[in-house]
């Protein structure tokens, strides 16, 4: 450290360093040392000639005089902002203030209204304010608001009114007709149930008698068609629709069983009836017996004769004929010695044969299986024979029996059409 010399002098304190430092433009008012005039009124003193050290003062040090004097500057910027903004928000607020007293005094002026009457009578004077005329306004438009909601909400519900009349119409349509078809349902419901009993009696089924039986009785199982003739109280909010079509839910299930066992029968009697030659042997039915079984004329000779078959006539050769059983073809050929010309012979189950003659042609060979409804051949007119036909006849056994006891047109349109 240098030591400084004290010594006066006429002149103010002169500040001596041993390195010029360099002093920022924005605070050279703080470092002003040139000279001034003492003011008269002070007292004079001696001068001192002090020197000063200042190498301690370094860059880091006029850092922090520099970010000093900013904030000095950022603190006189941010008070004359509010000053600014709090001279601005009073202004507004009196302006609005002086806004609203003056649409008060403008609202209360006073108008005077003067009713003078034609028959001289005394005038009437009625004291109005502006306020009051545009309170009389609102109230007014208010009132006009409200019937114009009015009107358009009554129009609205008029129109949801109609719709739900007009579903409400439509769904009465539609009940009505579900009654007639229930009714309708009732009464072919009660034509089925006797049928079915004959039925599963014809059948000797046990369930012939329970599907009649019961009637009066207690002890009737819920779906006998008994019950529609009871007196039964129905639910309180059903309709007696519903509880109809209940009631013949309850029958028709309980009537599943003793069908499904007509099917079962069925079933079993169909697979022996295909076994059994009892179809026309003509496809689609055609034709006619134009000779029938039994003792007849022969045609070429004159003498009777017991014929042992069927002729069968559609007056044309080429007509397809077809087996009346399932079975096996045992014998194609063409008999010169009997007078059937080309002629098959099938081989069916419980002992029976059938024999097909007088064909035109044939479609099966020795040993092929057929089944009932299969084209075997065509009408022809072979063998000793007056004009196209088909001699037909049925063996069981040993014996040789009238094929017209086997024969069902109904059953052959419905078969053989499908094939």
């Amino acid at each position: 450290m240098h030591s400084a010399a004290l010594t006066r002098s006429t002149s103010r304190p002169r500040i001596t360093t041993n390195s010029q430092v360099p002093i920022p433009k924005s605070h050279r008012h703080h470092a002003d040392i040139s000279p001034r005039p003492v003011p008269s009124n002070c007292a004079a003193f001696p001068p001192l000639d002090i020197p000063l050290d200042l190498s301690y003062i370094n860059a880091d040090t006029i850092k922090g005089i520099t970010i000093v004097a900013q904030l000095h500057d950022y603190k006189r910027f941010e008070n004359s902002l509010v000053r600014k903004v709090k001279n601005g928000a009073l202004g507004a607020v009196k302006g609005i203030a002086a806004f609203f007293r003056a649409l008060g005094r403008f609202l209360s002026r006073g108008y005077t209204l003067v009713l003078v009457p034609h028959s001289g009578k005394k005038t009437i004077n009625l004291r109005v304010s502006l306020l009051m005329l545009f309170g009389i306004v609102v109230v007014l438009a208010g009132f006009a608001a409200a019937l114009l909601w009015y009107g358009v909400s009554w129009n609205s519900a008029k129109d949801t009114i109609a719709a739900r009349d007009s579903r409400l119409k439509d769904a009465q349509a539609n009940l009505d007709q579900l009654r007639d078809e229930v009714a309708a349902l009732l009464r072919q419901t009660k034509e089925f149930e006797p049928a079915l009993r004959d039925a599963l009696k014809a059948m000797g089924s046990e369930h012939g008698g329970a599907a009649g039986a019961g009637r009066g009785n207690s002890a009737a199982p819920a779906g006998d068609l008994s019950s529609f003739f009871d007196v039964r109280e129905t639910p309180e909010g059903t309709l007696q629709e519903v509880e109809d079509l209940r009631r013949i839910a309850e029958y028709l299930s309980s009537a599943a069983k003793p069908i499904k066992e007509i099917g079962t029968q069925l079933s079993s009697q169909s697979a022996l009836l295909s076994e059994i030659p009892n179809i026309w042997p003509i496809k689609g039915g055609i034709g006619h017996i134009s000779t029938y079984f039994g003792q007849t004329e022969n045609p070429f000779t004159g003498q009777y004769y017991i014929h042992k078959g069927i002729d069968l006539s559609t007056y044309r050769q080429g007509d397809p004929i077809v087996s009346t059983a399932d079975g096996q073809v045992v014998a194609v050929y063409y008999d010169d010695l009997g007078g059937f010309g080309n002629n098959v012979i099938i081989q069916h189950k419980h002992g029976i044969y059938t024999r097909y003659g007088h064909l035109l042609s044939a479609k099966v060979k020795i040993g092929q299986r057929v089944s009932q409804g299969d084209v075997i051949g065509y009408i022809g007119n072979t063998g000793l024979s007056t004009g196209p036909h088909l001699h037909y006849e049925v063996h069981v056994g040993s014996d040789v029996v009238d094929p017209y006891k086997y024969l069902n047109v109904a059953n052959t349109r419905s078969k053989t059409q499908t094939n």
